[in-house]
């Protein structure tokens, strides 16, 4: 009876352990932002950017995927310079950076509140691959007001990455926009 009871309490403490580590590897919303009309010539649409359309509802994340050896992810483009798209200097060290700079803005929990800054992560895509420094962040959790430029919040798992990045993975011009790729810490 007493081996019944170990048995029965190992297994009741393993099933726990899996909810707890699948808890842990979950990522679900935090919320949603209903959409407001950007102020005429206040959404900068550089590089495809969406603007935030009046009504839509969207949902926001404080957290992203699991970081792994093999992080899967959306590269998208931003311009990190004075002027661009990525909205004012990057929240990493107040810069602006040019686009021949290989540079990314990683979205909120992958960003993990600054502890990548200035570091580097690895981004393979295109059969290439490339190593950029993470200056900025890609707010999951806020959007469509002057801050995040009138632009929705970012999905939770972007990579936001400068031309550069684009030119280095090889990707022609014509398709830059959004990729399939994976990241590792470099």
């Amino acid at each position: 009876m007493k081996q019944q009871s170990i048995l029965f309490f190992s297994c009741f403490l393993l099933i726990g352990i899996s909810c707890v580590n699948a808890e842990a590897l979950s990522c679900n919303p935090s919320g949603k932002i209903i959409g407001k009309k950007p102020p005429p010539n206040q959404c900068n649409q550089e590089n495809q950017s969406d603007c935030c359309v009046q009504g839509k509802i969207y949902t926001t994340y404080k957290c992203s995927p699991p970081v792994t050896g093999h992080t899967k992810a959306t590269l998208t483009i931003n311009s990190f310079e004075k002027g661009g798209d990525g909205g004012g200097p990057s929240e990493c060290d107040n810069q602006y950076h040019s686009d021949d700079t290989p540079v990314v803005a990683l979205s909120t929990g992958w960003f993990n509140n600054e502890s990548r800054c200035l570091k580097y992560i690895t981004i393979y895509g295109n059969g290439r691959s490339v190593k950029a420094m993470v200056v900025d962040e890609c707010d999951s959790t806020m959007g469509c007001d002057s801050d995040h430029d009138f632009q929705p919040p970012c999905p939770n798992n972007d990579v936001d990455a400068s031309k550069a990045v684009w030119k280095a993975l090889g990707v022609p011009e014509s398709d830059w926009g959004e990729m399939d790729i994976y990241w590792t810490d470099a």
